[in-house]
């Protein structure tokens, strides 16, 4: 079977799109990598991005505040792929400063690269201690956790954060694709529908929603789904109706 990729840039930018000024919504990015319709992997799903000035794209609300030379030195440690180096230099740097939830995510996006999977989990809760209103720091946990194999819980931590946050596609997403983790697909189609709502162009809702109804047996829903594609989409429309037919 052909896979198709779908690549999306920004992923999480929406989900704190107004809650720390633009320097945070600049200083964050993030790729959701699907590989195919029917297979979507939870072990390196989401691949962070850089900036154009080439920081961690995790950078918060509060790093504006920090040195020149910690930028560069994060920046050099990230381009290189030094993630035990980049644990290391946040985990010194909240020695001294615990508060500062930019250290934390730094912190928890290494510990993720490196898969210690646990101790990004700390992280990204401390984050969400600190700001509770962190809508980055509830889906990077929700994101970690399902790297980590532990969908469950990412569908507990999303469906809290729901309760504390206005919705946002991001999360809607992701809570369908947690779901989609389980095998819950039809517990799936709704809040990818909702993400939907909110973005009508936000591609990985489409496949995941598609690919739900795939797996639903309700093969008329996907296709129409396609339909809907076809002028802005072709490419999806196309890989849409390649698992049609594959059923």
């Amino acid at each position: 079977m052909e896979f198709f990729s779908i690549n999306f840039v920004n992923i999480l930018q929406h989900a704190i799109n107004h809650q720390h000024g633009l320097t945070a919504i600049k200083a964050f990015a993030a790729m959701l990598a699907c590989t195919a319709l029917t297979a979507c992997t939870t072990a390196g799903q989401v691949l962070f991005s850089l900036l154009p000035d080439g920081t961690v794209p995790v950078l918060l609300s509060n790093f504006e505040r920090e040195s020149d030379t910690n930028r560069r030195r994060v920046a050099e440690l990230e381009r290189a792929g030094d993630w035990a180096g980049l644990a290391k230099f946040a985990d010194e740097n909240l020695e001294k400063d615990k508060v500062n939830t930019g250290w934390w995510m730094v912190a928890g996006y290494a510990h993720s690269r490196l898969t210690n999977y646990a101790r990004a989990v700390e992280c990204y809760r401390e984050v969400i201690r600190l700001e509770p209103d962190s809508a980055a720091g509830w889906n990077l946990l929700a994101q970690t956790l399902r790297e980590s194999g532990d969908s469950r819980r990412a569908v507990a931590v999303l469906t809290q954060s729901l309760t504390i946050l206005r919705e946002s596609a991001v999360t809607l997403l992701l809570l369908g694709e947690s779901h989609s983790d389980l095998g819950e697909f039809a517990q799936a189609v709704r809040p990818y529908r909702q993400a939907l709502d909110i973005d009508g162009g936000l591609s990985p809702a489409w496949t995941g929603l598609a690919r739900a109804y795939i797996r639903l047996g309700q093969l008329g829903e996907a296709e129409s789904i396609a339909r809907s594609l076809d002028r802005t989409d072709p490419p999806l429309a196309a890989a849409i109706r390649r698992e049609i037919g594959a059923k």
